[in-house]
This record gives C-alpha cells, sequence and structure tokens, in this order.
C-alpha cells in the first residue's frame, strides 16, 4: 500500500492493495492503491482511476473480501480487497460506503414487495375472503348446495368411520326429538339427520339441509334437552347457511373452481378431506347466532337451553385459561353457559319433557346392538 508519506512507502514494501476490474473489459487488473486526498488506483506506476472517497460504495461481496464501486465510474468497475489492514483504514474515510448502494435497494425492493405481498395475503384472508363467503353464499343454488351437502356427508362418513346408527327404538326416539325441534324451529321434512357410530364427542350441520349427531357427544349427555339444545343449534347453522359461508371461507380458490364448473366430487371433495367443517369452529358472530337460535328454538317447546351449555362445558371444560376471550374466534363456553343461565332466569320453562325415560335410553343405546347401516 503507498500512504501519504514518502517516508512511509520507503519503509514498507509495496501492497497489490487489490484486483480491479475497470467496467469497460473483463480484464482483472492487480493493483496498488494509495490513500491521498482520494483512492489511487495504480497498475506499474500508471493511475488507472481515482476514486474520492465521499463518492464510494460498498457492493455486495463474501465474507473476508471487500468489494467497492464508485459514482462517478463506469457502472461495472468494481475494486475487491482482501487485506485486513486497508479494508480497515478505507472503511475509516469512507464516510458514505453504505449510502445510495444500488445493490442494497434492490434487495431493500425485494424485501419491501415481500412484505407488501405478505400483508397483501393476510389481508385478504382476513377481510377479502370473509366478505366474498358472504357474499356468494346467498347465491349459491340450493340444488348445487344439496350436492356439495352429499359429497359432504360421504367424506365425513369415511373421515371417522362412522356408520350411521340404525337400533330400532333408539331411531324413533332421534326421530321424535328432531320431530319436534324442526317444527318449533320452522323448519320443513327436507332437513336430515343422524348418529354416527364415532367416539368424537361432536355435532356439526353439513350444507344441503343435513345435521349429525356423534354418539361419542350422546354418551356424555345427561338428559334430552342436553342434546337437543345442541340440535338446536345446529339446526341455528343450517338457518344461517354458516356450513356454506364457512366452506367457501375456508375452501378459497378450490372451491371457486368448483362452484364455476359444477365440480363437487373433484377439486371441491378436496375440501372435506381435512376435518375443518366437523371440527373447526365457526366465527364468533356464527357461534353466537347459533346460540341464540338454540334458546329461542327451546324456549318455545318449554324447555331450557342451560342443559346445552353444561354439556359443552363438560366437554371442553373450562377455556377462559387458554386463550383470551376478546381475541378467541368463538365465544368461550363458560360465557356460552352463563348467557343460556341467565336467558333461562327470564323465561322459566314450563314445557313437558321432550323424551320420556325410557325414550331417553333408547336413544343412548341407538349405536348399540342394533348398529348399522340404514
Amino acid at each position: 500500500m503507498e500512504s501519504d508519506s514518502n517516508e512511509t512507502s520507503s519503509a514498507a514494501p509495496p501492497n497489490p492493495g487489490g484486483v480491479f476490474f475497470d467496467g469497460r473489459s473483463n480484464r482483472r487488473r492487480i493493483v496498488a492503491l494509495k490513500l491521498s486526498d482520494a483512492l489511487e488506483i495504480r497498475e506499474g506506476g500508471e493511475q488507472l482511476a481515482r476514486w474520492a472517497f465521499h463518492d464510494i460504495r460498498r457492493a455486495d461481496s463474501p465474507s473476508g473480501l471487500l468489494r467497492l464501486s464508485c459514482l462517478t465510474a463506469p457502472s461495472l468497475a468494481r475494486l475487491e480487497i482482501r487485506d485486513a489492514a486497508l479494508i480497515a483504514e478505507l472503511i475509516a474515510r469512507c464516510d458514505t460506503l453504505e449510502a445510495d448502494l444500488p445493490n442494497r435497494k434492490g434487495v431493500a425492493a425485494i424485501v419491501g414487495w415481500s412484505v407488501a405481498a405478505a400483508v397483501s395475503i393476510v389481508l385478504v384472508v382476513l377481510f377479502g375472503v370473509p366478505l366474498a363467503a358472504e357474499r356468494l353464499t346467498p347465491l349459491v343454488p340450493d340444488s348445487f348446495e344439496r350436492r356439495i351437502g352429499d359429497v359432504a356427508e360421504a367424506q365425513v362418513k369415511v373421515l371417522f368411520d362412522g356408520e350411521p346408527c340404525s337400533n330400532a327404538a333408539g331411531q324413533a326416539a332421534f326421530a321424535k326429538l328432531v320431530g319436534k325441534l324442526r317444527e318449533s324451529a320452522g323448519f320443513d321434512n327436507s332437513v336430515q339427520s343422524g348418529v354416527l357410530a364415532t367416539p368424537v364427542p361432536n355435532a356439526f350441520a353439513l350444507p344441503g339441509g343435513k345435521v349429525f349427531l356423534f354418539d361419542g357427544l350422546l354418551e356424555k349427555a345427561e338428559n334430552p334437552d342436553e342434546i337437543a339444545g345442541v340440535l338446536a343449534h345446529e339446526l341455528g347453522h343450517l338457518r344461517h347457511r354458516d356450513s356454506m359461508r364457512e366452506l367457501i371461507h375456508n375452501g378459497g380458490t378450490s372451491f371457486l373452481i368448483g362452484l364455476l364448473f359444477g365440480d363437487v366430487t373433484g377439486s371441491g371433495a378436496l375440501i372435506f378431506a381435512s376435518r375443518s367443517l366437523v371440527t373447526s369452529s365457526y366465527s364468533r358472530d356464527a357461534e353466537t347466532k347459533a346460540d341464540t337460535f338454540a334458546i329461542e328454538t327451546m324456549h318455545k317447546l318449554g324447555r331450557p337451553a342451560k342443559p346445552m351449555g353444561e354439556l359443552m362445558f363438560r366437554v371442553t371444560g373450562k377455556e377462559g385459561g387458554k386463550g383470551f376471550s376478546l381475541i378467541s374466534s368463538h365465544p368461550l363456553t363458560e360465557d356460552r353457559l352463563a348467557r343460556m343461565d341467565k336467558a333461562d332466569a327470564g323465561n322459566k320453562p314450563n314445557g313437558q319433557p321432550l323424551l320420556s325415560s325410557a325414550e331417553w335410553q333408547a336413544l343412548k343405546g341407538i349405536c348399540g346392538s342394533g348398529k348399522g347401516k340404514v
């Protein structure tokens, strides 16, 4: 390295300094560097370039190598330096080394666009898809929704290995219970329902007017009002077409393509391969509306709504310690139970039991020895 002092130059042997590409050819030049009031790049005593320190910028480079460019040099001109002492001295003199670097701008632009794309996706998921689902649901023809429901029913039975329970006495009790709920809720005979032999404690509604109860939930129930409330809740989801809306929401593009081409056995059927329609919760608003529907339906029958909340609490336990109510996607079970208790207090139930003791026992045993396909 040549320095400002002639005395220093004579005391130390010349340092090659670095490798220089002038930006006009692909020739690789081994050069010596002189640091005066600017960076002088020399080859064999000839000055090839003179770069002002405030015009020098860092270019992308691997570890252990400092690659430099200059704002006043050809755009492809580069200087590569490996000597640690020389690198340190140059960094100290170039106070704008990191500024206005084209490479950095490119990286920043890529990062910026990536972040913008990620934010756009999040916004679409949080706001765009739900809005599309809300707008599209009323436009889905009933005939198409029934076809969707048929495919969904087949998928659910395969996924949960659930055969319809067909004990005759249990079936009669279940039909009686559903009939009373259907009449109270204002549904016609087109609503289809059944009990599936699977240990999962759940009940769910499918597009096209289908409501199913899993035997796992029936085993945990202690009285007919608990099951009646749950079924009324699912009828509420049917009334508001929540399962169809959730399907569009979760299925996204795949469902929309199926809707466009009438494909409910190809891409649309894949949506049901996940268990979202059975195991995932609806939105807080949808669950609250379904609860309201269940409360009103049970009260019309002169029966309490609180048993439904007690059954849910028995299944899920207290949820308050598992997350914050304000950010939860659905109401906490204990909050729902409290709401039903309060609703019952303002409307004392005085109706006859929905099932007799014998009928209740028959319903509890619907998936017993008589289990099989109907």
